[in-house]
């Protein structure tokens, strides 16, 4: 399909700078949601791209979702004319404050900062056995199920008599 340069130059630096791109599957949508082009171009012009190995597309729910391979990092870096330093946003790394793991507090620091649940917390309610109440919860001991034809397809004919 012929894209006019202009439209395949912005769809090229917006996946370039952000790393992926999300499309509708809306051919006659006016215009992208984040690229001021047709949605029909870019499509086609990541479709291309696709087709030669340069992103990776998934589709669901009527979206299609591109990802950058490093091939196609390479291919937009050498068509954008772009130097090495410039990387999209999905391979920067986020700086992180440093903050000690949990792990490293040490064992007895939830009982001192009066933290935590107690001894068994929220699940209490759900093992009643193990806190000593017996027979209150479950079946009486002369229970006997019933197993009868159910509806729709497994529903079977009458019982077999013998």
């Amino acid at each position: 399909m012929l894209i006019p340069k202009a439209d395949r130059k912005k769809i090229h630096e917006y996946l370039f700078r952000e790393g992926v791109l999300v499309a509708k599957k809306d051919f006659n949508l006016p215009k992208h949601g984040d690229i001021d082009t047709k949605n029909l171009f870019v499509i086609k012009a990541l479709q291309s791209l696709d087709s030669r190995g340069y992103v990776k597309t998934r589709f669901s729910w009527q979206y299609y979702y591109y990802t950058l391979t490093p091939e196609g990092l390479d291919y937009l870096r050498e068509w954008l004319h772009l130097p090495a330093e410039i990387v999209p946003q999905t391979h920067i790394k986020q700086q992180r404050t440093h903050a000690p793991p949990r792990g490293m507090l040490g064992g007895d620091d939830r009982e001192r900062r009066g933290g935590g649940r107690g001894g068994r917390g929220d699940r209490d309610g759900y093992r009643r056995r193990d806190a000593g109440e017996k027979g209150e919860g479950g079946a009486p001991g002369d229970f006997k199920p019933e197993f009868r034809g159910g509806f729709g397809r497994g529903r079977g004919g009458a019982a077999p008599s013998s």
